[in-house]
């Protein structure tokens, strides 16, 4: 029988951890216990709190490390394929959840939940990318599509595929949202051109663009907010 003395350390914190856990839902723990507690379904045998905090350093918050490529992670020491696609499955969870929150509902109603699916899922991007929220009649959301992704400082969008979406869905409002890899949401002239180009052409078909929102790593801005729209 194995001495209790040569049990890892580890694992009694291991416990403590999920103890912890189960009793307060993650709430007032810290983000590097949040991530040791997902990297010990994929690395049983080692102490992964050293791996949680190199993580943390490289990308600078959990929602960074989560929404970071899989190649970007195995960068970090002790971060291997598996433990990757942990990270990366428990991210795509908690956008499915997100999304699934605010789909069929009325966006009005629900802005700051839509707001908070969209910096989840946006505000650590590398490059632009712009998806567009379909709505309804009602303006309940009935489709969530990334249609484009670009560079670190540009997407092209083509208004009359949007607009061609747009009716394919039978909608009858949209709103843009794409986000700044900078990290500042101030829209560019570029940004306000294209949504004029969109808007014209959604109107004529009886489309309303009801915003576009531009998303930074903080904060928002809102064209219709800014008298831009």
């Amino acid at each position: 029988m194995p001495d209790l003395k040569d049990k890892p350390h580890y694992l009694g914190h291991r416990d403590r951890l999920r103890e912890r856990f189960r009793a307060t839902g993650g709430n007032g723990m810290p983000d590097y216990e949040v991530l040791e507690l997902l990297l010990y379904q994929a690395i049983p045998r080692r102490d992964v709190k050293p791996i949680a905090k190199d993580i943390l350093d490289r990308f600078g918050s959990l929602g960074a490390a989560l929404s970071a490529p899989v190649e970007a992670l195995q960068k970090v020491k002790g971060v291997g394929e598996a433990a990757a696609t942990a990270l990366k499955v428990s991210h795509a969870a908690g956008l499915r959840l997100a999304q699934q929150q605010v789909m069929e509902r009325e966006v009005i109603g629900s802005w700051d939940q839509v707001l908070a699916y969209c910096k989840a899922a946006m505000g650590h991007e590398p490059v632009e990318q712009t998806r567009i929220l379909f709505l309804d009649r009602k303006n309940k959301l009935i489709a969530d599509e990334v249609q484009q992704r670009g560079t670190v400082d540009h997407t092209p969008l083509y208004p009359r595929e949007v607009v061609k979406r747009a009716l394919d869905l039978h909608a009858s409002a949209i709103i843009l949202v794409h986000n700044h890899p900078s990290g500042d949401p101030t829209p560019s002239r570029g940004d306000i051109d294209m949504t004029k180009r969109v808007q014209e052409a959604a109107e004529k078909l009886g489309i309303a663009l009801h915003d576009h929102v531009v998303i930074g790593r903080n904060d928002h801005a809102s064209f219709r907010s800014m008298g831009l729209l």
